[in-house]
């Protein structure tokens, strides 16, 4: 990607797990790709229990996490990098709920950044015909259409 990925921190799982914990059960276990990891906790302590802290290179998704319940079934979390635009964030995070996606984490991110970036070339290229339509006499043909717009008589209903 074209900007530097700020790390996950170590501190943030302990909220993230205490949030989660309910919903599903206990939280016992999570597993994370060190690329984003610059230091990895072996175990994690959430409202008095430990949730062990394991990681995978090949095996796992640099932009997820997977926390494992006491209970049936896991959780995996789409890591969006913090620095992402709101509306980027928004459209990641209601593509990854998706059921029918076929994308890993890591190719939502990156289908993201393309998103993002055709859009603001797209509006490049809308300033840039707004720019040459200006310098050709459109400002003019504009204003002149206002004033036609104001001059149009109203007319009377009710006669």
């Amino acid at each position: 990607m074209g900007h530097p990925e700020r790390p996950l921190k170590a501190a943030e799982l302990p909220a993230l797990i205490a949030l989660l914990d309910p919903l599903r059960g206990r939280i016992t276990r999570v597993t994370v790709n060190p690329t984003f990891w610059p230091v990895i906790p072996r175990k994690v302590p959430v409202h008095g229990h430990v949730v062990r802290v394991g990681w995978f290179e090949a095996e796992q998704d640099p932009h997820k996490l997977l926390l494992l319940p006491c209970t049936v079934g896991r959780w995996d979390l789409l890591v969006i990098p913090p620095d992402t635009e709101p509306a980027t964030a928004a459209r990641l995070m209601a593509t990854a709920t998706d059921p029918s996606r076929t994308l890993t984490a890591t190719g939502l991110i990156h289908e993201g950044e393309r998103f993002r970036t055709v859009a603001a070339e797209a509006a490049d290229r809308d300033s840039l015909r707004e720019a040459v339509w200006d310098a050709e006499g459109g400002h003019a043909a504009r204003t002149a259409a206002a004033e036609v717009i104001e001059h149009v008589p109203t007319p009377v209903v009710g006669m």
